[in-house]
């Protein structure tokens, strides 16, 4: 499996869920302090680091690789399916776009409502739920594809550097992100590891090789826009 695939899939993917992940952070930072936010946002990394580091020894120790395939492959699968379905639903108008804006005024509204010693509870929350989509995909990749343990790791831990840094920086929410794209770029990423996998594991010969998931992406890519479309369509006839 080509290095750079993984370390996309797991940046990009990471990327998304921390920004999210942020913008419940600086809310609570905003409202409650930053002490506060930093509090519940390291108890919740410490907690995920935990879950990574003894996930993914037990599933490789566990068992064979191809028995992880198939596993790992129709998880993946239904993951990019629920990842890609809520894009299309976003690009053909059918479901409201995701806009971190909306969402922190939403938070920073609510938690001024609360006591003040709530705040941690609500940044651990935010962090462990958005941070726990990443570290099911940082596992089942290093579970997967032992070899390349460092690549997928290293694609979500570069996300959080680069997310930690923009919003210590910023100490506003990521509006100008790109989310509903990348949203659908990991969609269609998973999809088509999951299908990869799915198929070596039940000894299927792709006519391309490790090739074949290039061929992959592009057919779900084709199918996602079809589906765009004509859902456009159909949203529109009964409008």
């Amino acid at each position: 499996m080509t290095p750079w695939v993984l370390a996309g899939t797991t940046f990009l993917a990471s990327a998304v869920e921390f920004v999210e992940a942020a913008t419940i952070v600086l809310a609570v930072s905003v409202t409650q302090g930053w002490r506060v936010a930093i509090g519940g946002t390291l108890a919740a990394t410490a907690a995920l680091f935990v879950l990574v580091g003894v996930g993914a020894p037990i599933l490789t120790n566990a068992l064979s690789l191809e028995r992880l395939e198939l596993i790992v492959g129709p998880f993946l699968i239904l993951f990019g399916i629920a990842w890609l379905r809520k894009a299309v639903w976003r690009f053909a108008g059918r479901k409201a776009m995701h806009d971190e804006a909306a969402i922190y005024a939403r938070e920073v509204e609510d938690l001024r409502k609360r006591e003040r010693g709530h705040g941690f509870a609500v940044a651990f929350q935010g962090v462990f739920v958005e941070g726990l989509e990443v570290a099911v995909i940082v596992v089942t990749f290093a579970a997967s594809t032992p070899a390349l343990v460092a690549w997928s790791t290293g694609g979500a831990l570069g996300a959080l550097l680069i997310v930690t840094v923009a919003a210590i920086v910023l100490r506003a929410p990521f509006s100008r992100v790109p989310e509903n794209v990348l949203k659908a770029i990991v969609g269609v990423m998973l999809l088509s590891l999951g299908t990869f996998w799915t198929g070596e594991g039940a000894h299927i010969v792709w006519w391309l090789g490790e090739e074949t998931l290039f061929a992959l992406i592009a057919g779900y890519v084709a199918i996602a826009a079809l589906l765009v479309a004509l859902q456009r369509r159909i949203y529109r006839a009964r409008a």
